[in-house]
């Protein structure tokens, strides 16, 4: 990995881990005695305001003291209660750091098979986004665990990355690479077991609070998933498609995400006043997502990327250098002519001298007028959602992880009957 968690730089990692435990604290301080500045937002995750410059209201690890350690593989040491990195009000005393927490829950649900404990460490109304929309409640998450390891029983959930930030006031934001190996022994939605193995990486977003997740957004890289099995994409996805109920889109997709205004061309995004010098995360990831799919600048890919970027995306798409990643956003904006995005979510750890690991979460809308990515134009309305996982040395990206709802997005083009979208 570009990133390199395990040594988190120069400074003493005792000095380091005393440093975020305090500035967390102060943070979590600092959000209850301000609550009247900053307006609560019940469960829907805190982000940056969007003007350059602004204040971020979440807080943002310095450095990499707390993160994730490599070599444990899929099963994370568990010694027991040991002493805590920083403030965790509401979490089981076994674990010492939101990153402990996320690797070891997610260790025990999928490796160790402990399916029940979703009921310990998720809200009984948690909402979770995946690539077919929004599921509601626990219950639903120990369902769909359930039929997965039924289908693929030694599957092997190695984590790759934790991109965490926030506190035990706000909750605690993480976003979770991680790489799933095993093999298909089960019966599943698609059919008799087949014996082949997968071999696929997949993006969690979750918000926790008090020892439970309410709210996450996992991207299962389906489509890699389906290949590997020898599904044929295009069908599986007409029959996605057709299956799922012909709801409308709501107005927050169906409509121009902030590119053209009152029939006005997109301009370049604006330029940062804020005062003060380093690298402004916030600012230069809007930038870019902005200037490159609503303004259509693909030189910005020149400008953000390094030279010898290395590059992952959907259905594991993989590649190297500043032209595979202008090669995929230039089939997107091919594909959808109209393609609007609008960054939904942002935070980031890191410091300028060891670099920065960057979570951006967003959405977009568009219509498959063009040829590129799925064949023949449909003229169907389409919404796609995504993350990145962004790893930033000298100002420039190092290396993207890149997922989208790309099954869901095909399901919408080839369905046989088109929804009314203005319903």
């Amino acid at each position: 990995m570009a990133n390199n968690n395990s040594s988190p730089g120069p400074t003493a990692p005792a000095a380091m881990e005393s440093a975020v435990a305090t500035r967390a604290a102060a943070t979590g301080a600092s959000a209850r005695a301000d609550r009247g500045s900053i307006e609560s937002r019940g469960t829907v995750p805190m982000s940056a305001l969007a003007a350059p410059g602004s204040k971020h209201a979440r807080f943002m690890p310095p450095d990499f003291s707390i993160s994730m350690r490599s070599g444990h593989g899929t099963v994370y040491p568990n010694p027991g209660p040991r002493e805590r990195r920083q403030p965790m009000r509401g979490f089981d005393t076994t674990y010492v750091d939101i990153v402990d927490y996320i690797l070891r829950v997610t260790s025990r649900i999928w490796d160790d098979q402990d399916v029940g404990y979703i009921y310990d460490t998720y809200a009984p109304g948690c909402r979770v986004f995946d690539d077919n929309g929004m599921k509601y409640g626990v219950e639903r998450v120990v369902f769909e665990t359930m039929q997965a390891i039924n289908a693929f029983p030694d599957t092997r959930h190695y984590a790759d990355d934790v991109i965490w930030a926030g506190d035990e006031d706000q909750g605690f934001a993480t976003s979770h690479r991680a790489i799933n190996v095993g093999h298909h022994t089960g019966p599943w939605r698609w059919g008799e077991p087949t014996g082949k193995k997968i071999n696929m990486w997949v993006i969690a977003n979750c918000v926790t609070r008090d020892n439970a997740i309410f709210e996450e957004w996992v991207l299962y890289n389906t489509g890699a998933r389906l290949s590997q099995l020898g599904i044929n994409l295009a069908e599986a996805a007409r029959t996605l498609g057709n299956e799922k109920p012909a709801v409308p889109l709501t107005e927050h997709q169906a409509t121009e995400v902030e590119r053209i205004v009152a029939g006005r061309v997109p301009t370049p995004y604006a330029v940062n006043d804020r005062d003060g010098s380093g690298f402004d995360v916030d600012y230069e990831v809007r930038a870019l997502f902005h200037n490159v799919y609503n303004r259509r600048n693909l030189a910005a890919i020149d400008k953000a990327y390094a030279q010898n970027v290395r590059w992952n995306a959907a259905t594991n798409r993989t590649g190297y250098g500043r032209g595979e990643v202008k090669g995929m956003a230039r089939m997107l904006m091919s594909t959808f002519p109209d393609l609007g995005l609008h960054i939904d979510e942002i935070y980031w750890m890191g410091n300028d001298a060891d670099g920065y690991s960057v979570s951006v979460r967003w959405s977009a809308s568009g219509t498959h007028r063009g040829y590129g990515l799925y064949g023949t134009p449909t003229g169907r309305r389409v919404f796609l959602w995504g993350l990145n996982q962004l790893y930033f040395q000298g100002g420039k990206i190092v290396e993207d992880w890149m997922l989208f709802n790309e099954m869901d997005v095909m399901a919408q083009i080839l369905k046989d009957e088109a929804t009314d979208l203005l319903a």
